[in-house]
């Protein structure tokens, strides 16, 4: 059993379901310190100009957790994201499969940023075809809340009574290594190689969130992200 562990983050890149997707199990890690305008607010969508961001505005409230963040709604965030997948990705292959469930998604009205991110990380999981794991979020009540970092990676492996934990490829430079040796785990690290593939735009920008590859491939997301098959740029 093997076990992988994130924070969620809002439209993630490629290499966030790349984990996803090589673990038995998913823990979103949304009880850990939520860092603004990094990767858990905004991500990336190709433009013909090249990229632009796309930000969820928050009300931060230092040290708040990820789960205790809360939207800014007094700002029109939601259409003028909605607006920006119309303009960047209406002629693309698949826009027309998958824009439905975000016109769904921006109409609602979000109160907390890891419910929205959570909520479009779950559709796309299944919209690529994953197969089906069991994902929890470590801020439910019934995992072990250990204060240290590595201690509450190692208590939610135990939580999947798991013998394997993926990392991010930096992460023996953070994580207590002989913790996990103790407890009977082994550590695997992500090193994920990035796949190019056809975007809507000339050129290739890579890193862009997944939206990128879902409205340009559709069906044939997952198996570009496992490398599996060009993307025929």
């Amino acid at each position: 059993m093997i076990v992988a562990i994130h924070q969620p983050q809002y439209l993630p890149w490629l290499g966030y379901f790349d984990k996803m997707d090589r673990a038995d199990a998913f823990c979103h890690l949304d009880n850990v310190q939520f860092k603004k305008n990094e990767w858990q607010n905004r991500n990336r969508i190709r433009t013909a100009d090249g990229w632009q961001w796309l930000t969820v505005p928050v009300i931060h409230r230092f040290p708040q957790t990820i789960d205790a963040v809360e939207i800014d709604n007094r700002k029109p965030w939601a259409k003028k994201h909605l607006r920006a997948l119309a303009v960047h990705y209406g002629g693309a292959p698949f826009f027309d499969d998958h824009i439905p469930f975000f016109r769904e998604t921006y109409g609602r009205t979000w109160q907390r940023l890891a419910d929205l991110n959570i909520h479009i990380i779950d559709y796309i999981r299944k919209a690529m075809g994953m197969r089906e794991k069991p994902v929890v979020r470590a801020s439910d009540p019934a995992l072990i809340n250990e204060p240290d970092p590595t201690g509450r990676l190692i208590d939610i492996c135990r939580h999947f009574k798991a013998d394997a934990y993926l990392s991010g490829q930096d992460g023996a430079r953070y994580m207590d290594m002989p913790a996990f040796q103790r407890n009977g785990l082994d550590v695997m690290f992500q090193a994920y190689r990035h796949p190019a593939y056809r975007q809507r735009y000339s050129g290739f920008e890579p890193c862009m969130s997944i939206v990128d590859l879902l409205f340009n491939h559709g069906p044939d997301s997952l198996s570009i992200i496992r490398n599996e098959q060009g993307g025929d740029q």
